[in-house]
């Protein structure tokens, strides 16, 4: 492969007369910069980029960290990282986990090694200080609410919203509410638990632990759901569904088995995806495109910020 030395011999001038060429440096006499393009041309020479990146400091590559690329939550943040980069001339390098902590530390490693100038962790299983080990490599965002650590973070409150959600079910005369989650560990998830519980608490209502389901991820686990129920003595009234897609799928298998929505059921679903406005669904619009945008511009710059983003409850037909 030509080099910039093979270059300098072949057009008669030193290496820096070609390195300032190629670069588009001022200084350079016409002659030596023509003799310098038809060596060019003459030898198909391409640039090393990861030379120019070496030599820059910066690769303008920024890695994203997501356990599901077909997830519509994901898909959301991603949507707004991805307008951000086209916009300030980024590449984006995508690490699809599916919550292996060794795909987590895959990416860290090219942070560590300079091969990706940043990372953006939307969902991760890694313990926090394995991260905090190489912020030392350069900026890394979470979309959780971690307080106290040198991470810049996007994120919701969710014990917040999900208490919100638990009062205005009580509100409404429930007394048996459970919740869709998938996964039952992860801050987010320990969040909610921890509403759930001061929530059962507060009121002095029984702890059911068959009422909390998680794996609940696409629309084909909402059918999963209804057959626990079905098969419960004592089934909640009401569920927290963290994720639109299966709020669909509780819906559509209750209408197919007779079960009453909401009168036998009710649902609140999470995002506000365009499924729980065609089928009526409750739900809480989340910010998610925002919170994409906003972690890209986090990740691009080293101050550490912590950014919380409000939600919206959306009233309709299945409570």
């Amino acid at each position: 492969m030509t080099n910039i030395r093979d270059l300098a011999k072949m057009a008669g001038v030193s290496v820096t007369t070609v390195s300032r060429v190629i670069n588009n440096h001022p200084y350079v006499s016409e002659e030596k910069k023509d003799a310098v393009l038809k060596a060019i041309e003459t030898s198909n020479y391409h640039k090393n980029m990861n030379a120019v990146h070496l030599s820059r400091g910066k690769t303008l590559l920024m890695g994203v960290v997501l356990p599901y690329s077909d997830h519509p939550y994901f898909a959301l943040l991603l949507k707004g990282i991805a307008k951000q980069a086209l916009e300030n001339n980024y590449k984006l390098v995508l690490f699809q986990t599916d919550y292996q902590e060794s795909r987590e530390l895959e990416a860290l490693q090219m942070l560590k090694h300079k091969q990706i100038d940043s990372l953006i962790i939307c969902s991760r299983s890694c313990d926090v200080s394995v991260i905090e080990e190489h912020l030392q490599y350069g900026p890394i965002v979470l979309c959780e609410n971690i307080q106290g650590k040198e991470l810049s973070t996007t994120f919701i409150n969710h014990y917040n919203t999900f208490t919100d959600a638990l009062e205005y079910l009580y509100q409404k005369g429930h007394r048996n509410i459970g919740y869709c989650i998938g996964r039952k560990y992860g801050t987010n998830s320990r969040e909610r638990e921890l509403a759930y519980k001061d929530f059962l608490t507060k009121h002095q209502l029984e702890y059911h632990r068959k009422y909390i389901m998680d794996h609940c991820l696409y629309f084909e686990d909402g059918e999963k759901v209804i057959k626990k129920v079905l098969k419960m003595t004592s089934p909640p009234s009401a569920l927290i569904v963290t994720n639109d897609q299966v709020a669909a799928g509780i819906v559509t298998t209750c209408q197919n088995s007779q079960l009453s929505i909401p009168k036998q059921l009710a649902i609140i679903g999470f995002d506000n995806q365009p499924i729980a406005r065609m089928m009526n669904i409750t739900s809480f619009e989340l910010p998610l495109e925002e919170m994409g945008e906003n972690m890209f511009l986090q990740a691009v710059h080293s101050e550490v910020t912590h950014q919380e983003f409000s939600v919206q409850f959306i009233e309709r037909g299945t409570v």
